[in-house]
């Protein structure tokens, strides 16, 4: 403690430098730093943002900026920039490198286009949220059932760290079994090594969304919207371990307890038990660019990368070409 104290933050001297003489850690000297002030106009802004990008997840921040004007708060578009970049907000819409992935790692086609799924555990999907809090923000992950639209695990952490997604994965194939085909976006998280390296050892199809794809992934958005809407709008968590508990309480009531429009009024656990009154499609709703790509890779003379088992549904029948919808109530 007493080397602690030599550490004096503002002198000409860096404070990694200062470490280094003192033979103090950094982390040990950041720890006892007293934390910045939380500026409250920043979360009532924040929450705001959040409340209507919920609603209208197409909003940019001129949108929202102008959305703050009619509630009465004049803010600036570079706040609002700076609020939504915080909360890993951006307009569903394509749009100049809104979604980089990491340059070390793989991307992989997305595999669910006008495929059918017709039973349980034949399509598993993921995504991460964030949930305010007075002090912060925590990042839920989830993982669902295309089918059943049943959540088969979910995790909160205080960091974006690919570990808390890893272990929400681990959880639902312990508790699941496994599926034939596993979606997510291409955040860092799903494509890093140890989150795709479990998903090989399993031997399970990786599918990823598409960039400007804004209904690949539409049925965890639809459940993201309930979570906060029935939940964490209402109940207004303060702390960590009260949204621990309030989250395990509502996946109960959303598994077992709340119908589904598009189950046919059937809550997701008895329609993935039994295996009845469930399904989904994303159908194609650009078939020509589609057309465009394959026609493209037969001169090139490549095979696309895709796997075998989704092509084999794809052709098999399964596959909507004339379609221009996207079927996906929740």
């Amino acid at each position: 403690m007493m080397r602690q104290a030599w550490i004096a933050h503002g002198e000409t001297v860096s404070v990694a430098q200062q470490c280094v003489l003192a033979t103090v850690s950094r982390a040990t000297v950041y720890a006892h730093q007293k934390p910045k002030p939380v500026d409250e106009l920043d979360l009532l802004h924040s929450r705001l943002i959040d409340e209507d990008y919920t609603r209208h997840p197409f909003y940019g921040s001129r949108k929202m900026v102008i959305f703050l004007k009619t509630l009465g708060y004049i803010v600036n578009r570079k706040r609002v920039q700076r609020l939504m970049r915080a909360m890993g907000l951006a307009a569903i819409a394509p749009g100049p490198n809104t979604s980089r992935a990491h340059p070390e790692h793989k991307i992989y086609p997305y595999l669910l286009r006008g495929v059918a799924v017709v039973r349980p555990n034949q399509v598993w999907s993921t995504d991460i949220t964030y949930i305010r809090l007075p002090r912060g923000f925590v990042y839920l992950v989830a993982i669902i059932d295309w089918y059943s639209r049943l959540v088969l695990a979910w995790r909160i952490s205080n960091s974006m760290d690919a570990t808390f997604c890893v272990d929400c994965l681990e959880e639902a194939i312990r508790t699941h079994g496994k599926p034939e085909i596993f979606n997510s976006d291409q955040g860092s998280q799903f494509t890093s090594d140890i989150f795709t390296g479990v998903l090989h050892r399993e031997g399970i199809v990786i599918s990823m969304d598409g960039r400007g794809r804004a209904f690949d992934n539409i049925f965890v958005e639809r459940l993201w919207r309930s979570v906060k809407h029935e939940d964490v709008y209402l109940k207004g968590y303060a702390t960590m371990g009260e949204l621990m508990i309030g989250l395990t309480e509502y996946f109960v009531f959303y598994n077992v307890k709340r119908p589904h429009q598009s189950l046919g009024q059937i809550t997701p656990d008895i329609v993935y038990r039994s295996a009845i009154g469930g399904g989904a499609m994303i159908l194609d709703k650009y078939p020509r660019a589609e057309k465009e790509r394959k026609s493209k890779t037969e001169v090139s003379g490549e095979s696309p990368a895709t796997d075998t088992k989704a092509e084999e549904e794809a052709k098999s029948g399964q596959r909507c070409p004339a379609a221009s919808e996207v079927e996906c109530t929740a």
